[in-house]
């Protein structure tokens, strides 16, 4: 009933030719396992079909440590020096910054645009653009990309068209469907759902995934076993988890959003968010994904403020769980980025984000507006 995990890093050969002929992809087998293991394939197979699903063609996986390990592999691979990228000015600050500085020493240039804006990305594509690099939902402004208006203009370029889906995951949106070429996971958060593994994966077409797993052999970001294992595990209730996390969501950025103390939320099952509309056309019914983020009017200290007044939501890093986490943005998952960055982004100061777990809604409901109603009677 359960999936094996392969834990061995070495594996025996009756002769050198058998050997020799593994590590050239003249037979199936398995030598090293920093080149490929049997259980980490078996997650990145499994979530290849479901971002896959009802597509014609075949859809390959590659499994990794880590999201970043999947992102920063994936443009190493699909980059050189003098490419150029066009990437969404919201995006994960982490993102931001190992395009902003790592690729940038080595010579690759990104320009940071509005992606809701077609014709922006239009203007920013240049004939040396490789890459039109965004996210499904992004981090934390839940700004919804119009995935099939980017396919069109990366293929008119000649560019590949990379989405990071982590926040919404094959149980909202299947990116693929729309025309994406690459979907990357943090699959530390919704994918493996339990906060106990760290992981990360790139599906897509045999071609350009092929050529990203030339690169994870020769950068070594890969995945452990034991993770996979888990991550594996995570797939089977992603739906029914995602179901109750969206739902939730729903509920709680509603009730928020009427507080006097907020100045704004950010979630696309809003009517007034606006991904609203493309998010009815993209995501399956009635999931807008399970990440609301709350600013309270004030700055960075209103913020902080309010996401040390919760009480049944956690400060903590990550999200997906089961358990709902909040944090305050600026201060933590775009502490990298300049408050012009930030505001170019649409990321007010006191932004917090909260990752919405399956807890009672009326409970996180209950704790949220406590905790608002702190902010204002502390001024």
């Amino acid at each position: 009933m359960r999936m094996p995990v392969h834990r061995s890093t070495t594996y025996a050969f009756a002769t050198s030719q058998e050997y020799a002929d593994v590590l050239d992809g003249a037979r199936d087998g398995y030598s090293y396992a920093r080149i490929d293991n049997p259980t980490s394939e078996a997650f990145a197979r499994a979530l290849a079909a479901m971002e896959g699903h009802g597509l014609d063609g075949e859809v390959r996986g590659q499994a990794f440590a880590s999201g970043m390990a999947a992102i920063s592999t994936t443009l190493l691979a699909l980059t050189s020096a003098g490419a150029h990228l066009v990437a969404s000015r919201s995006i994960y600050g982490n993102t931001y910054s190992l395009l902003d500085g790592l690729l940038r020493r080595f010579g690759v240039a990104t320009d940071f645009v509005d992606i809701t804006d077609l014709d922006a990305v239009r203007s920013a594509v240049r004939p040396e653009t490789a890459v039109i690099f965004t996210e499904t939902l992004s981090n934390p402004t839940m700004t919804v990309s119009d995935i099939p208006g980017l396919a069109e203009i990366a293929s008119g370029a000649g560019a590949v068209l990379v989405v990071d889906s982590t926040f919404a995951s094959p149980a909202v949106c299947r990116p693929l469907e729309h025309g994406a070429d690459l979907v990357l996971h943090s699959a530390t958060k919704y994918i493996g759902g339990h906060s106990d593994a760290t992981g990360g994966a790139v599906v897509g077409r045999p071609e350009l995934v092929d050529a990203i797993r030339s690169a994870r052999i020769d950068l070594g970001p890969c995945l452990a076993p034991d993770e996979a294992f888990l991550l594996h595990r995570g797939l089977e209730t992603l739906p029914l988890r995602l179901a109750r996390q969206c739902a939730t969501a729903a509920e709680f950025a509603a009730a928020v959003a009427e507080h006097p103390a907020v100045a704004r939320v950010d979630y696309p099952g809003l009517p007034g968010h606006q991904g609203h509309k493309l998010a009815g056309e993209l995501f399956d019914a009635g999931r807008c994904g399970a990440v609301v983020t709350v600013t309270p009017h004030g700055g960075r200290a209103a913020g902080m403020a309010f996401a040390d007044g919760l009480r049944v939501a956690t400060v903590a890093a990550s999200l997906g769980g089961t358990h709902t986490l909040a944090g305050h943005v600026g201060s933590s998952t775009h502490r990298q980025m300049s408050d012009e960055a930030l505001e170019a982004a649409g990321i007010g100061p006191a932004a917090v984000r909260f990752s919405i777990g399956v807890e009672d809604p009326a409970d996180l409901i209950e704790d949220a507006l406590a905790a608002l109603d702190r902010c204002t009677s502390d001024g």
